[in-house]
């Protein structure tokens, strides 16, 4: 599980499980008030709000991710909105792991709403993948929650169970195999696939690909010219079953965390500030999390009009503390500004903010100065995070992530589960 395999393999053994509206699927599996009702979860439930997750009823209203909170109740106005719980949904996404572990040790969550189940080596154990599926439901339901529905995608690889998950929802089940590939790929468009987007699918139309099943029959050496890199070879074995090429695993070499703004967030340039440290934070959980320190830091933020702001520093001291690395970019930040006679970075034209960190150092390999103690604040930190993971949630924190009283309000859902689980994994 933990490496591509590149043979042929035309036996569909490879679960893609995606749970259905997660984040407020949630909310109503612990308040059964919300049930059967339009919930839209929301970071912030402002009429300037966004809807990040909106449920199986918001949905069938006409309520979409990304949409406007305003605007969203203009379609369904007695919609329930409901400030995000990243916990919570951590803790779900926890317990779905464990049900699924159960059917296969080779179980790769890939996020906090999806996870592949590899069954190739326990075939012989499962003769039906359709009746492992239905369990894999009804042990998600028996024991995780009634409320929880996901659709199961069932194929040859992970892309193609990937987009076989995408074929029915809610509580879909749909396998993809030789024989009915093509069917499936008929009824298409190349955005319907994972991983194409608008640009990808703009160049293969100019390479004379318009539809998924054009990109199934083109040759290899047609798709490396026209996607201009291994990618090409990539969709070739993906859709003509060559092998797996989505489940290499490798140590980091860099992190980051992002964040795209809302129309409310940057209104507000102390809830861009809080943005900007929370990423930072979520940076230094990680590192604290994998026993590391950086030596490389990288900020930039994208505009509406097209405009970027980017920079980069290396450290002569390797770092690991979210609030240092905040003050530093906020530091730089101003002195750019001042340098290019511009005002704050972070206005009202903000659309993404985001930081990563590289070049990292084993914490046991961390030489500290004599002229100040780093190591006792290191331990410190260290053992912060130690007792907050034994006691569940954010039990202590320091005062630099207070914010008029109160902590920082956890911003990150989908980009936290590297921190719930011993691996790493190449997004699809």
């Amino acid at each position: 599980m933990n490496a591509n395999h590149l043979r042929p393999h035309t036996k569909p053994t490879v679960l893609f499980v995606d749970m259905n509206s997660f984040f407020a699927s949630c909310e109503q599996q612990d308040d059964p008030r919300l049930r059967h009702k339009p919930v839209a979860v929301c970071v912030y439930t402002g009429p300037r709000g966004c809807v990040i997750a909106p449920s199986i009823e918001a949905k069938k209203r006409g309520v979409r991710t990304g949409m406007r909170l305003d605007d969203a109740r203009q379609r369904c106005p007695d919609l329930i909105a409901i400030e995000t719980s990243p916990d919570r949904y951590r803790q779900y996404h926890i317990r779905i792991i464990d049900v699924l572990k159960r059917f296969s040790a080779d179980v790769l969550p890939k996020s906090i709403d999806e996870a592949v189940v590899d069954l190739t080596r326990h075939q012989l154990t499962y003769k039906s993948m359709d009746e492992v599926a239905r369990r894999i439901k009804a042990a998600i339901r028996t024991d995780v929650g009634d409320y929880l529905q996901c659709s199961i995608g069932i194929a040859p690889n992970v892309f193609l169970a990937k987009l076989a998950s995408n074929q029915q929802k809610p509580d879909g089940l749909t396998t993809i195999s030789p024989d009915n590939i093509d069917a499936v790929l008929a009824r298409l468009t190349l955005t319907d696939l994972p991983g194409i987007g608008e640009r990808m699918a703009t160049r293969l139309r100019k390479g004379g690909i318009q539809t998924p099943l054009d990109l199934r029959y083109a040759s290899p050496d047609r798709l490396k010219v026209v996607c201009q890199s291994i990618i090409g070879w990539h969709w070739h074995l993906r859709l003509n079953f060559g092998g797996e090429v989505d489940l290499a695993t490798q140590a980091y070499k860099n992190m980051q965390a992002i964040r795209s703004v809302s129309a409310e967030q940057r209104q507000s340039v102390e809830v861009l500030e809080m943005i900007l440290r929370t990423l930072c934070l979520t940076l230094e959980r990680r590192m604290v999390h994998r026993h590391l320190f950086c030596q490389r830091l990288q900020a930039w933020v994208r505009y509406w009009n097209d405009q970027r702001y980017e920079d980069e520093l290396a450290f002569s001291v390797p770092m690991q503390d979210g609030i240092e690395l905040f003050q530093t970019i906020c530091q730089r930040m101003v002195r750019y500004a001042q340098q290019h006679r511009r005002g704050p970075l972070l206005n009202g034209d903000v659309r993404q903010i985001g930081v990563g960190v590289s070049d990292f150092v084993a914490a046991n390999d961390v030489q500290y100065t004599l002229f100040e103690d780093h190591s006792r604040k290191d331990k410190l930190r260290q053992t912060l995070y130690a007792i907050n993971e034994r006691l569940g949630g954010k039990h202590l924190i320091r005062a630099t992530e207070l914010r008029e009283g109160e902590g920082l309000k956890d911003l990150i859902g989908f980009g936290s589960i590297k921190d719930l689980h011993d691996i790493e994994w190449d997004d699809l």
